[in-house]
């Protein structure tokens, strides 16, 4: 069995061939080390891969919430919080719900295991969406959206599947909407807090070394490193949401960071960052398709092939049709209550900008990552199984899709000339950020 520490090595140098392979062919490397993944995984020869499900939330995630909360301008976020707040809480309990639903009444699941099902598969995943959008213009408010939208929808989902797996692991089996709405708003709230302050003592800290002249850059990158988390983990300790505690944090430095970081320290800072967040995503995609042999080991062969094609088919459709049938009226009945109710001219936005919104729905590692760490219970494995289906169906069949999506409806007109966000370090106006 090869090293954990050979085994990485490998894989970076699997990435790094297989984002080459993407430039050159003009596919969305997140799509391309999916599948380059799953095709290692049904080589013989390919080494067992031992995969914590730990390491997504404890190594992985943080830094790269941190990261996307830190680019945000906090003023353009919360011009479309409304939208974000839609589609990152309620776009994920509708389709939580829609998925438990159809896992009830079609697979023949008790409702608290349809339930953790579709906070599995409900949150999609930014990182892929924004990789593809990268190489097309769309509508700069579609992208702060769908930023935005990823900041927190991972809470609401891990949330929810955190109540779901209590009752599916336990003996009755009941899944109370009250008690989910109750932790999530304690999990929330708390975790909100707990990033805050961590992100005020990390300015505070920065400006204490600025102004003594130890803020030297090595000293100081590092402590941006270690901020996320700095909150993450208290948050999870205390059963909050660490994924808030790192967004929240984000903002709050990123915000900030004229006040803290000197131009050559956030020079050096970008660098690091990107590197970082290069390092974790291509680990991180080429892992889905790896996970593929796990997945099946742990199947317990209850259904037959037929059975399991056609409810991993099914879970997928419900999935892409749940956010379709959300965004429209998430987008236009809001804006036509402000002109009923409070005699306002509302700008409605052009539907094709509401289909992209609506066709950008990949899901990701953190819901594999979750249906892998499920702790036993009846089904288990077919839950595990439907999520990866979930996950690559939507991943590479949406993503490769996009792009084609975009072109027919036109909207790459309207889009700013580099739709991509801005990098960590960057701002708008130029704004140095680290």
């Amino acid at each position: 069995m090869a090293h954990p520490v050979e085994l990485i090595l490998a894989l970076l140098g699997v990435a790094v061939a297989l984002g080459v392979l993407a430039e050159q062919v003009g596919i969305p490397y997140p799509i391309l080390l999916v599948v380059g993944g799953l095709v290692l995984s049904l080589q013989p020869w390919t080494p067992d891969v031992q995969f914590d499900p730990k390491l997504v939330f404890l190594l992985f995630l943080p830094p790269l919430l941190y990261a996307g909360a830190f680019r945000t301008e906090w003023p353009v976020f919360r011009l479309h919080l409304r939208a974000i707040t839609l589609l990152a809480v309620g776009l994920v309990l509708f389709t939580t719900t829609l998925v438990a639903a159809a896992a009830h009444y079609w697979l023949e699941l008790p409702w608290s295991v349809g339930f953790v099902l579709g906070a599995l598969v409900s949150p999609p995943d930014a990182v892929a969406a924004i990789a593809v959008l990268q190489r097309v213009k769309v509508p700069r408010v579609a992208v702060t959206i769908l930023e935005g939208e990823s900041l927190v929808n991972d809470a609401t989902a891990l949330v929810t599947l955190r109540v779901a797996v209590g009752a599916a692991a336990g003996a009755a089996g009941a899944f109370d909407p009250w008690d989910a709405g109750g932790e999530f708003a304690l999990a929330a709230g708390g975790g909100v807090l707990i990033g805050l302050a961590g992100g005020w003592a990390a300015v505070g800290l920065h400006n204490w070394l600025d102004r003594r002249g130890l803020a030297a850059p090595k000293v100081a990158i590092t402590l941006t490193l270690l901020t996320p988390y700095a909150v993450y983990l208290p948050a999870e300790h205390l059963h909050l949401s660490g994924v808030l505690a790192a967004v929240a944090a984000g903002l709050w430095v990123g915000n900030r960071c004229e006040q803290v970081f000197r131009p050559e320290l956030y020079e050096e800072a970008r660098a690091v960052w990107e590197w970082v967040e290069f390092l974790l995503n291509s680990l991180i995609f080429i892992l889905i398709g790896l996970l593929l042999r796990t997945v099946l080991e742990q199947l317990d062969g209850g259904r037959s092939p037929t059975d399991l094609v056609l409810a991993a088919a099914g879970v997928s459709l419900v999935v892409v049709a749940a956010r379709l049938a959300w965004v429209f009226p998430g987008a236009y009945l809001p804006r036509w209550l402000d002109k009923v109710v409070l005699g306002a001219d509302p700008q409605y936005p052009s539907w094709r900008a509401v289909v992209v919104v609506g066709w950008t729905g990949m899901r990701g590692v953190v819901s594999l990552a979750a249906a892998l760490a499920l702790p036993p219970f009846r089904e288990r494995g077919l839950i595990q199984f439907l999520t990866f289906w979930v996950v690559f169906a939507t991943l590479v069949g949406q993503g490769l899709t996009l792009p084609l999506v975009i072109r027919l409806l036109g909207v790459g007109g309207a889009a700013d000339p580099s739709p991509r966000p801005p990098l960590v370090g960057e701002g708008a106006g130029g704004r140095g950020r680290s």
